[in-house]
C-alpha cells in the first residue's frame, strides 16, 4: 500500500507540470528501489497510474460538463464519454505498469545475485 500511495502522489504531482511521457522517469526509478518482484512491480504501477490519470480526467470531465468526453466518444465511436475515461486511464496504466515494470528488471539485471546466476549457467 506504501508503494502504491508513493506511486500515485510521484505520478500526479509529475503529470501536474511535466509532459505524460515524463511519467516513465518515476515510474522506472521507482520501479526499481522499491520492487524486487516483476508481478507486483507491473500491477502496482498499473493501479497506481491507472488511479491517478482516471481522478485527473475525472476531474477534466466534471469541470467541463463531459462535453470533450462526448464529442471524443462520438469520433471514437465508442457511445459513451465514461468509456474515453476509462481508456485513457487504462493507457496511463500500462505506461506505469510497464515503467515500473522495466526498473524492476534492471534492479535484477544489475544485482550481483544475477551475476552469479549467469556464471555457473
Amino acid at each position: 500500500m506504501r508503494n502504491f500511495i508513493l506511486l500515485f502522489f510521484s505520478f500526479w504531482i509529475v503529470t501536474l507540470f511535466l509532459p505524460w511521457w515524463t511519467l516513465l522517469i518515476p515510474a522506472v526509478v521507482l520501479g526499481a528501489a522499491l520492487f524486487n518482484s516483476s508481478p507486483a512491480a507491473f500491477f502496482t504501477g498499473f493501479l497506481s497510474l491507472f488511479a491517478a490519470w482516471f481522478v485527473q480526467v475525472l476531474y477534466i470531465d466534471i469541470a467541463n460538463e463531459s462535453i470533450l468526453s462526448g464529442r471524443i466518444a462520438e469520433m471514437l465511436g465508442v457511445g459513451q464519454g465514461w468509456l474515453v475515461l476509462l481508456i485513457t486511464a487504462a493507457i496511463g496504466g500500462l505506461i506505469g505498469g510497464m515503467g515500473t515494470l522495466f526498473g524492476s528488471q534492471v534492479r535484477q539485471l544489475l544485482s550481483p545475485t544475477h551475476e552469479r546466476n549467469i556464471r555457473s549457467a
